[in-house]
């Protein structure tokens, strides 16, 4: 599923892939395929990255 939310969090707050796949602890490419919606992000991944953006993960996606 992709979440284009993802993406526009990354950029609004001036981020990189690599510095948000280092706050996952996961490679930049495996991030990458998340925002590209390649693979599923695990729902432990997007607590954390909402936890980070200070968003609720329906934001992240796209339940509002």
């Amino acid at each position: 599923m992709f979440f284009k939310r993802l993406a526009d969090l990354r950029i609004d707050h001036d981020l990189t892939q690599q510095q948000v796949a280092d706050l996952l602890c996961c490679k930049r490419e495996v991030y990458r395929r998340y925002e590209k919606g390649i693979h599923t992000i695990p729902v432990e991944f997007l607590i954390k990255l909402a936890d980070y953006y200070g968003v609720s993960i329906d934001y992240i996606v796209g339940r509002e």
